[in-house]
């Protein structure tokens, strides 16, 4: 697909960072704020380690959030979404409340109040971003299970006497994977950029284990005398986000393509 090939250089770049010359974590203090080079093609940073070596090792941590933590979010939501849509009632009215009033919370609030309760482990992040990223999943999924549940399939799986699991998983489950699909490629993303955010706050990934949030708060202090620590980091956030989002909307045209020339 063309769509998936903006990302490519980004996903091979950052997998091939065990390939680096250079240790993200070994100080080189005589070579300290050298500035983009052949050598260095992003120059170093205040302890003279590579900054291209860090960035990458970075994209693995961000990447690494983003991709656990969106799967957290999606088990969450299909499970909550699809109970909802498809027993309707009580079950709908209590687990949409408790979707909406999540919402309704400020989330940059309650991640930083998070976070500082629980720590910034990876896994504690992973766990914060994922359980607070669920809702918009859960609604797609209600809408799809109430859309899906009453079709004729169903009904004469019911009427064969397929088990309620059955009917959820094997039946209806399936023909909603579609929009599942986007909702959790772009879930990728806006949970990289929630990383990053709470890095840049000095409440994420911790140092001196690189990311692209933890990496562009340090660069703050240096900005005007290595203006390279800042670029590169920065430089990566924005063209991961761009190439998952521009993969999203690829997928959205190809497993949706009703709902794009309606737009």
């Amino acid at each position: 697909m063309a769509y998936f090939r903006s990302s490519d250089p980004l996903v091979v770049a950052v997998l091939c960072a065990p390939l680096s010359p250079y240790n993200a974590d070994r100080s080189n203090l005589s070579q300290r704020f050298q500035a983009p080079s052949i050598t260095h093609p992003f120059g170093t940073d205040d302890l003279g380690r590579d900054e291209l070596t860090r960035t990458l090792v970075g994209g693995e941590i961000s990447l690494a959030v983003g991709l656990l933590a969106m799967f957290l979010s999606v088990t969450v939501g299909v499970l909550l979404g699809a109970t909802s849509g498809y027993f309707g009632g009580v079950a709908d009215s209590l687990l949409m409340r408790l979707t909406e009033a999540v919402l309704a919370i400020p989330q940059l609030f309650v991640l930083i109040l998070l976070a500082v309760f629980f720590g910034t482990s990876f896994a504690t992040i992973v766990l914060i971003i994922g359980l607070l990223r669920w809702m918009s999943v859960a609604r797609l999924m209600r809408a799809s299970f109430l859309q899906h549940r009453e079709r004729d399939y169903v009904m004469a799986a019911r009427a064969l006497g397929a088990s309620t699991r059955r009917l959820m998983w094997r039946h209806i489950f399936p023909n909603a994977t579609g929009p599942l699909i986007v909702a959790a490629t772009l879930g990728v993303g806006g949970a990289i950029l929630t990383e990053s955010a709470l890095s840049f706050l000095g409440l994420g990934i911790q140092l001196p284990t690189p990311s692209w949030g933890n990496m562009l708060r340090t660069s703050q202090t240096t900005l005007t005398m290595a203006p390279w620590l800042a670029l590169a980091p920065g430089g990566f956030i924005f063209l991961t986000i761009l190439s998952i989002n521009y993969i999203g909307d690829g997928l959205r045209d190809a497993l949706d393509p009703r709902g794009h020339e309606g737009a």
